[in-house]
């Protein structure tokens, strides 16, 4: 039969209780602190990484709009660059053709090889038309010559064409023009513009690919040529 604890055994008994209560806290509160530890290094790489990867969109970002702008503004250079390369070559066509028409005016004053292409541009006139009358338009001072011209040209077409044609003289065309001869039919609907101006002209729009070509090389962007 067992007897009443006294009192110091109580109080040891009571002791014990208590250690153990004690430890059981203690390794409780081990416990909870291990585990918060990890939640809190958890949360914080949690934290880290999504403010790293905010700064890496914000690099990202920052680093692309870099690129465009580096972009445009490479591009804008390259625009000023090949335009100011186009106008320089412009300035170039253009002295070639102002040298071009300089030598035209001073192929009207040759009067024996004016004569001869007067006549020529005259005979093919003639036989386009195939008119028996015919106005050939010309600068007053070239009235003479283009009288001269014209009967050779009406000699020679009607060796070729067996017809007769009759012409009178025009001085109508500016005298500022470099010369050549205009021909008109009689109702004057036709009108064959031999001037030395317009087959220039003419010689320039079809002669400029080549000429661009022979002077700038070709064109790296072109792929097909007639």
């Amino acid at each position: 039969m067992s007897r009443p604890l006294n009192d110091d055994e109580v109080l040891s008994e009571m002791n014990k209780m208590v250690a153990f209560i004690k430890q059981e806290a203690m390794e409780k509160a081990r416990e909870i602190r291990v585990k918060a530890d990890e939640e809190f290094a958890i949360e914080k790489a949690k934290l880290v990484r999504q403010e790293q990867q905010a700064i890496d969109a914000q690099y990202e970002k920052k680093r692309k709009g870099a690129e465009v702008a580096q972009k445009i503004a490479q591009s804008n250079l390259t625009n000023k660059s090949r335009l100011k390369l186009l106008h320089r070559r412009e300035e170039q066509l253009q002295e070639l053709f102002a040298s071009a028409r300089e030598s035209i005016s001073s192929f009207a004053q040759d009067e024996g090889r004016y004569t001869q292409f007067l006549e020529g541009v005259i005979v093919q006139g003639f036989l386009q038309l195939m008119e028996p009358k015919i106005t050939l338009v010309v600068r007053e001072q070239d009235a003479d010559i283009a009288q001269k011209s014209g009967e050779a040209a009406a000699s020679t077409f009607n060796e070729l064409s067996g017809r007769n044609v009759s012409f009178e003289i025009d001085t109508s065309l500016n005298n500022e023009s470099a010369g050549g001869i205009k021909l008109i039919n009689t109702s004057g609907r036709i009108v064959i513009d031999n001037t030395l101006d317009e087959r220039l002209r003419l010689l320039e729009d079809r002669m400029l690919p080549e000429i661009r070509r022979d002077l700038f090389g070709p064109n790296e962007n072109r792929k097909f040529y007639t």
